[in-house]
Order: C-alpha cells, then structure tokens, then sequence
C-alpha cells in the first residue's frame, strides 16, 4: 500500500541534511517511544519504518537514487499537465484509501503489516486530521483488517483505534489553542465517544473528559458571543452554563465543575458574559440563581431588573429590583443603589432616605457637589443616576450597552407615568428574607449564610469587556501546560488561543503536541482599523471591585458631559407643567415625582464648548479633539456608513485614506463596532515657531467588533491599550488630526 510519507519526513528532516544529521535524528526517533498503551506490534512497526527510513537514506549510493526519484516524482507532480486521472489511476490497488491520499503529496510503498507504524508516524508529525481519514478509512470499512492481512485483527483494531482517538485529543487541543471552541470540543467528543464505543483506554477517556470540562467556559462566551439569530448556538452556551452553575452550586458556590477557575475566577468570568447577554437573558439567568441564595446573583439580578425597567419604561421590574435590594441591604451597603430605585418610582423623600443612610462617600460628594443651593441631595442623585445608568449599568447587556440614558424620556413616558401615579407608599422592609424555592420565603439568619455573604459588588466591574477571548484568571504563572502524553488541564490563562489583531503583551495558550509543525497562530492585522488598539492590555483584565469601586465609578463617570441636564429640566418641567390631570395627592409617589421638575430645571449644568480658534491646544482642547475624531471612525466604519464627520476632524493624508477605508469596509458588506472605555492625553507639545502645527499623545483604549454579512468576525475584533502620538494643525481656525503613529 502507499502511504503519504517519505523518508525524509520519516526523520524528521530536510532532504539537504548531512549524514551526521541523519545519524542523530535516527538515535532521536528511537528513543523517543510512543505511549505505553500501543501494543509490542505498533513500536515495532513504527521502529521498523525509521529503521528502513535511515537504512536508505544513509548509504550514499541508495540516497542518490532515492533523492533523484523524489526530486523527479516531485517536479512530475507539479506539472500543469499531468491529469488528475491519472494521478488517482496509481493509486488503484489500494482504492480505501485514495480519498485520504493527497495525489501532489510524496508517498511510499509499505507493507500492509506496517501500517499501523505508519499511522503512528503520522500523529506524531501532527498530522490529525490525515490520520483520521487513513485510520477511518481502515477501521470501518475495510474488510482486509477483520481478515488479518495487517496482523492480528484485535491487536491491530486496538492500535487503530488508540491512534485515532489520540488524532481527535490532539486535534483538539490544537483547535483550543487556536480559538475554535466549539470544534475543540467536538473533536474530543468523537474521540471519547469512539473510546467508550469500544470500550477502552478509559484513561485516555478521563483526559479527554478533563479538557472538555476546562473547554466550558470558553464555549459559553464564544457560544455566547454569537449574533442573536443565532439561537440554537446561543441556547447551548446557556445550558452549558446552568450546567457549569449546578456543578458550583451557585455563581459563588464552592462546589467542583472541573474547570479550574476558584471562586474569584468564576466570578471574573461571570462578569465577563454579561456583556454577552441581553437584559432578559441576564435577569431570567440571575433571578433564578438568585434562590439558592446568593448575594451576587442578587446583586445581578438587581442590573437586569434596572436595565430593562429603565430601557424598557416598566417600572415594575424596578420596584421589584428595589426590593431584592432591601433585602441584601441588610448585610451590605446597598442604599446608593436604593436611592436610584427609589429616585426612578418617584419616591423623592425615600431616595434622600437611602442617600442618608449611603456610606458611599466618594459617590455622596458628587451628588452633593451638583446639589449646591438645593434644599436637598435630589438634583445631584438625578444627575448621578442618568451617569450611572448610561455608564455603569447599559454597558453590561448587548441589547442596550449603545442606548442612550434619559430621564427625561423615562419620566415622559405615558405608561410611566400612570404606573408612578398608582404607586402606593410602600414602608421599607428590613428583615433579611432570602429566597429559598420559587415562591417560597424562609427567614435566614445572617451568620449562617457563608458564601452568600460575599460582597456582591465583587461581582461587577465597570465595564464588560465583551472580548470573545476569555479573561478570567489574573496570574499567567499560575498556568497549566499541556504537555505530550500527560492527563492535563486547560490553562487558567489570561487569553486563551492566540489574541485578535496586534497583541504585544503575550498571551498564554494552551500548547499542542503536534510535532515540529506546532507553532503559534501568527498575528493579524486589521487594516480597517489601523490607528485603533490592537494590543490586549494588562490594564484590560480588570478584577472584581471592591467597595473602592464607588471612587472608580466617579472618575469614569466625571469624564462624561452634563449637558444633557438642562434639556431635562427644561422638558420635564413643559411635561408635567402642562399635564391636564388632577393633581395626585400629596405625599404619593406621582406627588413626589413631580418635584423632579423644578429641581431639574435648577441643576447647573456643564455643557462642553466648541475649541475657540485662538485658543492653544492643552490637555483638555486635545482630548476632545481625540475623542470627536474616535466617534467619527465609529460613524464612518458603523453600520450607517455616515462619513461626514471625517472632513470635521481630519485633514490630508488622513481624509483621504479613512474615506477610502470607510468605502472599502462598506463595499464587503462588513461594518466596525466600536467601545472607547479611556482617553488620557499625556503629552502636548506645541512649536513655538509654528503655532499651527502640535504634537499630541494619548493613551487610547479601544474595543473593535468587526461584523461582516452581519457575523461577528472574532478573529479580526480586538480589545487593547495603546500609545498613540497625534499630529494636528490648525487650518482656517480649527484643529485637525494630519496623521497619527502608533508609539507602543
């Protein structure tokens, strides 16, 4: 038979080595046996091989002809005008095996009683997939093995069958180190099935099934990460985490799911799949877990439950979202969070309540900081919950991380307002009930309770990441490798499979054992994206906050504008002053919410204003200039193509090469997504002799989705830090971005 090896490839070297070299590689092959579950018959055919291999190629004489018969089959191969019929013809006598033969690849004639030694050279050259179309090919459907024609037919079946599974382990692995979940798994699933189907090697079963419990977390995301049509695939990340979750017991259960991620990385992948999940999803998924009970899940669920009241105007999810906060306020420090609740049912003087009990100080001096002249806290609580909405609630669900927060829109909403003007007083409750079954309450006592008492804001971050790579464990020496014929573990690594666009920091994926040919995934470029962020920064593997969260909160928040405040109160206040109804009793909620109006109106706002011409170009003018130019990439690599704010930002040679891009991104059906969760000018220098020309530096963090036919294209999206140095000149009294290079 003619197997698609050659002696050269038998050693392992290139058809220029020296007789030194092949006397090593000889010494090398032999010594480095295959795993102890292949029988006596497999090593000696493998051993023969290599044997016959150096035997040929070592005599000088038998080397020239072997090497001039190669060189020619090789030329004759490639001739343009030899048939592919023919090609097929010399394979004949061995037809089982033609579809798994490529007819360009050099072969070998062996004999059948080798055959298994082939295959075994095979896998060791990484050669996976090959080894399971000739292995297949054999075991199924090729009555000369049942007739003993390659040995003994139960020794050899064995050996085959070992060898392919050992095809679909490291087939596997190879797909996981590459990013392909989903196809990880699906190789190690065929590879254990075929060994429980035969019943053996239940040690090579036990390996495969520890990859396929450490593969979860990344099948969940990338699962997840797929576009809401996809339902099927979508569904099955969901059941693979309620099935991750049981295991646990819980989000910060103790329990075993064989992943390897302890209790902090669960709750960092935790967080790291929200931002893959709708508001429904999310308070379907928390909710429910949130009867085991668990303070995170609670706290979760308390998100979705805002969320979509907010998004959605139903605020009936946001009382109910106020009263699983009323119970986990009585073992945390939930009241800033109450006070929003309370702010968004109308409940004025319960929300100043909550602000007075809040020992969230860094929060309470904003919030008193734009309640000047006010006689209470109200006006800085309605300008701290749009900001805190906007920027620390919508960011976590898909469906609304681009909706735009408002209260003037929620409180003018009709269906809003009849809700608010029904709305009872409700007295707060302080007992801690936790939720046992669906339905059903039980008074717990708070010593009791262990890991429910974690605090819940440990769960949360400020932003999702939203990286279809999982980020959930912080040290890489922490690692596991996989190594060659050892039952191993997935790595707990900072990114798993090789990171999407120009990843400069490292990562640690899981090694494959596929021979000489193992290598990691080159890089990839993004030319759509070129000035974006292609590093994936340590900065980005953010880890669960702790109550210093609030001061985090407020130095991301304070970047954004205020503007919006004024329009607010000015709408707010038309809104109910020209309502024709009567007026609601004195002291209800739609009482209350109606002071909203006047303490709107009165918030000082702080609107940002236009760069004046003469004005120099500091830290504050070059962030904003920074910033309108990221928003006009957005709009011009977006979904509505919309081009016309890059004459507004750039000049020569940038115009033209970003309209051209913004052309070809168009004409490939694609579009870009785009996050900016940090702008930080750090440098400006201005030429004194040259007033209308500035150097400018800024470090820019940049999450880019890439969507083509309206896929995700999760190998060209990124998420990553850079320094990027700005060139801008001032024409004709404005400033624009000339060019750009990346400095690290």
């Amino acid at each position: 038979m003619r197997i698609p090896l050659d002696y050269y490839r038998i050693l392992g070297l290139p058809i220029q080595a020296t007789a030194e070299q092949l006397q090593q590689a000889h010494r090398d092959r032999t010594l480095q046996l295959p795993r102890r579950e292949f029988s006596e018959a497999a090593i000696a055919a493998r051993k023969q091989l290599i044997d016959q291999a150096y035997t040929v190629l070592s005599d000088p004489f038998h080397r020239q002809d072997y090497d001039a018969s190669f060189l020619a089959k090789s030329y004759e191969l490639l001739d343009m005008g030899q048939s592919l019929d023919s090609l097929s013809q010399e394979f004949a006598d061995n037809r089982s095996t033609n579809e798994a033969i490529d007819p360009y690849t050099p072969n070998i004639e062996i004999p059948d009683e080798l055959f298994v030694g082939a295959l075994l050279i095979l896998l060791e050259l990484g050669e996976y997939e090959l080894v399971l179309r000739l292995g297949n090919s054999y075991f199924h459907s090729n009555p000369s093995l049942r007739s003993g024609q390659f040995g003994n037919p139960e020794i050899i079946s064995s050996d085959i069958v070992l060898t392919l599974s050992l095809a679909c382990l490291e087939l596997g692995r190879e797909q996981w180190q590459q990013g392909q979940y989903e196809n990880a798994a699906e190789s190690l699933q065929i590879g254990q099935d075929l060994l429980l189907r035969e019943g053996v090697f239940a040690n090579l079963r036990g390996e495969m099934q520890a990859d396929l419990f450490k593969l979860r977390p990344y099948r969940i995301l990338e699962l997840l990460a797929q576009p809401e049509s996809q339902v099927a695939a979508r569904r099955r990340g969901l059941e693979l985490l309620e099935d991750m979750l049981h295991d646990r017991g819980g989000i910060d259960g103790t329990g075993e799911d064989e992943s390897g991620l302890n209790v902090d990385d669960f709750l960092r992948f935790t967080q790291q799949l929200r931002g893959y999940l709708t508001a429904t999803e999310q308070q379907a998924l928390f909710e429910a877990e949130a009867r085991r009970p668990s303070a995170v899940a609670i706290y979760l669920a308390v998100y979705a439950l805002l969320a979509r009241g907010f998004a959605q105007r139903q605020p009936a999810l946001i009382r109910r979202a106020k009263g699983m906060l009323i119970r986990l306020g009585t073992r945390q420090d939930v009241h800033l969070e109450q006070a929003v609740c309370s702010l968004l049912l109308g409940q004025t003087e319960e929300a100043s309540h909550a602000l007075e009990r809040s020992q969230e100080y860094e929060s309470l001096d904003f919030i008193r900081e734009h309640s000047q002249g006010a006689p209470d806290l109200l006006p800085g609580l309605c300008l701290y919950s749009e900001r805190w909405l906007q920027n620390e609630v919508f960011p976590h669900f898909r469906d609304l991380s681009r909706k735009q927060a408002s209260l003037k829109e929620y409180f003018a909403d009709e269906d809003v307002q009849a809700y608010l003007e029904e709305l009872p007083n409700e007295p707060e409750s302080a007992t801690p009930w936790a939720v046992s079954q669906p339905g059903t309450l039980h008074r717990q006592p708070v010593a009791s309770e262990g890991r429910s008492r974690i605090d819940a804001r440990h769960s949360l971050g400020r932003r999702s990441t939203r990286s279809s790579e999982p980020e959930f464990a912080d040290n890489p020496a922490t690692t596991a490798t996989i190594a060659p014929d050892t039952s191993t573990a997935i790595p707990k690594t900072e990114r798993v499979g090789q990171p999407s666009g120009e990843s400069r920091n490292g990562s640690t994926p899981p090694p494959t054992t596929r021979g000489k040919r193992s290598s990691p995934p080159p890089d990839r470029r993004h030319p759509e994206a070129a000035d974006s962020i292609h590093t994936a920064d340590p900065a980005q593997k953010r880890r669960l906050p702790t109550h210093t969260i609030r001061l985090d909160r407020l130095i991301f928040l304070a970047a954004i504008g205020v503007f919006s405040v004024l329009l607010i109160g000015f709408l707010f206040s038309r809104l109910f002053g020209n309502r024709s109804q009567p007026a609601p009793t004195a002291g209800t909620p739609a009482s209350q919410a109606q002071e909203l109006a006047p303490i709107l109106s009165e918030v000082v706002s702080e609107p940002e204003t236009p760069i004046a011409p003469d004005a120099p170009l500091d830290t504050a003018n070059a962030a904003t200039l920074v910033q309108t130019w990221l928003s006009a990439k957005a709009a011009a690599l977006g979904e509505s193509h919309n081009t016309e704010q890059l004459s507004q930002i750039l000049t020569e040679p940038a115009l033209s090469d970003w309209q051209a891009r913004a052309a070809q991104v168009e004409a490939g059906n694609s579009y870009w997504t785009y996050v900016h969760s940090g702008v930080e000018v750090t440098a400006v220098e201005a030429n004194p002799d040259t007033p209308d020309e500035a150097q400018v530096e800024a470090t820019v963090t940049e999450k880019g989705e890439l969507y083509t036919n309206g896929q995700l294209d999760t190998s060209s999206s990124y998420d990553s830090t850079l320094q990027v140095r700005y060139t801008m000149v001032r024409a004709e009294g404005q400033w624009r971005i000339q060019s750009w290079e990346i400095l690290e």
